[in-house]
């Protein structure tokens, strides 16, 4: 019998077979001397000899020869999770004359969802003291990456590459890990862990969500939208009683197409009237203004306009303007792309 134990689960955490298949063993063996799962065993009462050898097909013979010994179940308590020994002794006992022993592997304790989540918190800050790169980075010199990785994901997510966009979810994750690491070192009463940033959003999701972890009952999608918004006005409340915006907490820093959509969406679930999406008259020019800078403003300004009457004329037809002149953009490509090879350089 192998024992395999996850790192990412507290030593004595094992399941309930894996203590009844320890307390029942003939032996109970193990190879790395500072096995986590060590001092729980002897807790337990379970003696567990750590065994060495110079080589893992002597180490497999040795276990073969245990098991051959007497009656009763032998386990091997495995390194680690993804110990590399542990899986070449499984292949040199399947390698033994007559197909070795019978093994079985019993995983003691078995990963929780999300708990690979902690090796990421583990590297960040071995990166962040070993890296002479990781280790000098700051808020502003990541933002450029958060903002590229974010675009990076879009892009494999709009070429239904899911595999890629696997990745690129990798790298926003870590983006989140690594700005969390930053602020965990600050001393100023400023500073968050990564586990602060997982309870904010928990508690964000279970506040604003009292139709699955509260009372509140729903009819539907529309209902929980609807539910949402209200929850999110009530936050925005100064402690005074005075109401916010609606259009508080959007980012200015975003693509204009895509903050022009959200200033919208935000106004419209509001209730905010929708003739104020069509900007007003530019107000007289003074005369003395030279003739060419006001030509060149009214052009500006009814650019702008237009592009925000495109915006909501997109919204009206439920298109993401952002993501339609994304597409627009990459069958543009596509066409240039086509000519190019219609036409090679000569």
């Amino acid at each position: 019998m192998v024992l395999a134990t996850s790192p990412r689960v507290a030593p004595g955490l094992l399941t309930a077979r894996a203590w009844d298949t320890l307390r029942g063993a003939r032996r109970v063996l193990t190879g790395p001397p500072g096995h986590p799962q060590l001092p729980a065993l002897a807790d337990a009462g379970i003696d567990c000899q750590v065994v060495t050898s110079g080589s893992t097909s002597g180490l497999a013979s040795l276990l073969d020869q245990e098991v051959a010994a007497a009656p009763g179940d032998v386990v091997w308590l495995a390194g680690p999770d993804g110990d590399e020994a542990s899986t070449a002794l499984l292949a040199a006992l399947g390698e033994l004359s007559g197909g070795g022993p019978a093994v079985e592997v019993l995983v003691g304790s078995p990963d929780l969802p999300g708990a690979r989540l902690l090796d990421l918190v583990s590297t960040m800050d071995t990166l962040r003291v070993a890296c002479p790169w990781d280790a000098t980075q700051t808020h502003e010199s990541l933002a450029p990456h958060l903002i590229e990785e974010s675009y990076e994901a879009l892009e494999a997510l709009e070429d239904r590459d899911q595999a890629a966009l696997c990745e690129e979810l990798g790298d926003v994750l870590l983006q989140v890990a690594f700005h969390a690491r930053v602020a965990a070192e600050r001393t100023d009463g400023t500073g968050y862990t990564i586990d602060d940033v997982a309870d904010g959003i928990v508690a964000k999701l279970v506040r604003r969500h009292p139709h699955v972890f509260g009372e509140v009952e729903v009819s539907g999608a529309d209902e929980v939208k609807l539910n949402w918004d209200a929850i999110k006005a009530a936050e925005r409340t100064s402690p005074d009683g005075v109401p916010g915006s609606a259009l508080d907490g959007v980012p200015f820093g975003q693509p204009a197409l895509a903050l022009a959509a959200q200033l919208q969406r935000r106004a419209e679930r509001a209730g905010v009237p929708a003739a104020l999406a069509r900007e007003p008259a530019a107000p007289a020019r003074e005369p003395a203004a030279p003739a060419r800078e006001v030509e060149s403003d009214d052009a500006s300004a009814t650019l702008g306009a237009e592009l925000f009457r495109l915006v909501a004329q997109a919204r009206a037809a439920d298109l993401d303007p952002e993501l339609e002149l994304r597409a627009a953009s990459r069958r543009y490509r596509d066409r240039v792309h086509a000519w190019e090879h219609s036409h090679p350089p000569q």
